[in-house]
């Protein structure tokens, strides 16, 4: 089995309404995403996956998370804050934006982007069907990190 991983850095912010703690406040973390991706053969370029195909089809979805603050839904100020400070505002639907939610939202976007991008459907780089994304792993700090997988 081959397995890549790309790594996408990016500044965000959230607050976690249900937290007993201070995080229950506006914060920030500069935040590392890895998306491991994996196949048993590599295609005619020796390769799992070209990395300029992956950020195709991440790079618009993450970019969103960057200098942003994402919301759980159902937090009392956060149509407040979505009417002030607009698409900055990243909703959560009904759930705490954690490291754990944020990780399973960029996998299955990334699932997603694949599927696409395997049928033909995006992207300037070929993408074969048999490549699947393992898991996602979002570091929130150098110390802490959350992963989702389907396996």
């Amino acid at each position: 089995m081959y397995r890549i991983c790309k790594s996408i850095e990016l500044e965000s912010g959230h607050l976690l309404s249900k937290h007993p703690g201070s995080c229950q406040f506006p914060h920030g973390h500069t935040r590392s995403v890895e998306m491991v991706f994996a196949a048993e053969t590599l295609d005619a370029n020796e390769m799992v996956v070209d990395f300029k195909a992956i950020k195709e089809m991440m790079e618009p979805f993450l970019e969103q998370f960057d200098h942003s603050l994402c919301m759980n839904t159902e937090d009392p100020h956060y149509e407040e804050f979505r009417r002030i400070y607009g698409e900055r505002i990243i909703p959560f639907e009904r759930r705490d934006p954690t490291s754990e939610a944020m990780a399973e939202a960029v996998f299955r976007h990334a699932a997603e982007g694949l599927r696409r991008a395997a049928a033909g459907e995006c992207g300037s780089y070929p993408v074969r069907a048999c490549v699947r994304l393992e898991r996602v792993r979002v570091w929130e700090t150098s110390s802490s990190w959350a992963e989702y997988s389907e396996e």
